[in-house]
């Protein structure tokens, strides 16, 4: 069992930056693969990024690459998002996912889930 809590989110104008957090409990998170997603008022939920267990390897959406960045530190039980160049479009529920597993095709990925989820941070992107 893993419970996850995000933090780091707010408020900042286009173009800025912001650092979401991810501390998860539980004797388990380093064996995890570890995700975000996201949500924006009446869209689905999405897949944002993903991060093997030794995070060696990265996954992220179309819409985020050369933007954000994951990663993971299994020391602290944390997991990050280096958010960067921020569009009105980011705007959204963030939330962080362990055990997380995703589909891709021809190298993108399009889908994505996890077993464990946390409350979610907001994330406000003024234009």
């Amino acid at each position: 069992q893993v419970q996850l809590v995000e933090s780091g989110g707010g408020l900042v104008q286009a173009g800025g930056s912001l650092r979401l957090s991810c501390a998860a409990s539980g004797r388990t998170f380093s064996s995890y693969a570890m995700g975000w997603f996201r949500q924006a008022p009446g869209k689905e939920r999405e897949f944002v990024a993903a991060i093997r267990w030794s995070g060696g390897n990265t996954y992220y959406a179309d819409s985020v690459k050369g933007r954000f960045t994951i990663s993971r530190d299994n020391a602290k039980n944390t997991m990050y998002l280096q958010m960067n160049s921020l569009k009105p479009e980011d705007t959204a529920v963030y939330y962080c996912a362990a055990d997380v597993s995703w589909r891709s095709v021809e190298g993108t990925v399009v889908a994505g889930t996890g077993n464990y989820w946390g409350q979610g941070t907001q994330v406000t992107v003024s234009s």
